[in-house]
């Protein structure tokens, strides 16, 4: 499994001296790797909103996970293996066309975030959580850990997605 700290290596490194064609180049009805890291740098930004958010509120409780969401985040946390079919959250929804720059400095701002946050954050390692709509409360390094594997999948379509040379 990738390092938190690597996401943006993972995500970028396949792009790295390669032009606009391969930023934005979009096979029909899917995202360009463009989207695909707007894409992730927001649903990073979104859950490092939520903790920050959170930080000073008194201890919670984790609610109990249904049957449904032990099985998708022991397949999703265990395997890397996403279902297809699901929409993006509100908020993680890609621009059209990212500006790349904007785009690659938001996705490295959101990981120093998520890091500043761990460290801040530790000794509420079990008393502080945030609802994920598929695997229910997560606590913020079960948060670090899906966006490994979020990452981990989308970098995969990155790979894809890039046209060979001329």
């Amino acid at each position: 499994m990738t390092r938190f700290e690597d996401l943006p290596d993972l995500l970028l490194a396949p792009l790295e001296g390669k032009g606009d064609e391969a930023w934005f180049h979009t096979p029909e009805g899917k995202w360009s790797p463009a989207q695909v890291v707007d894409h992730v740098a927001g649903a990073l930004e979104l859950s490092a909103r939520g903790f920050q958010a959170r930080a000073e509120k008194p201890p919670m409780a984790r609610r109990p996970r249904t049957v449904r969401q032990r099985f998708f985040l022991v397949l999703v946390f265990g395997t890397g293996l996403f279902p297809r079919g699901r929409r993006a959250p509100d908020g993680t929804v890609p621009a059209e066309r990212p500006d790349r720059a904007a785009t690659e400095q938001r996705l490295r701002a959101a990981v120093a975030v998520f890091l500043g946050l761990e460290q801040r954050l530790a000794r509420r390692a079990h008393d502080l959580y945030l609802k994920h709509p598929v695997f229910g409360d997560l606590n913020l390094g079960e948060w670090m850990t899906f966006h490994v594997r979020h990452a981990e999948h989308h970098a995969k379509q990155v790979r894809a997605r890039i046209p060979p040379p001329a």
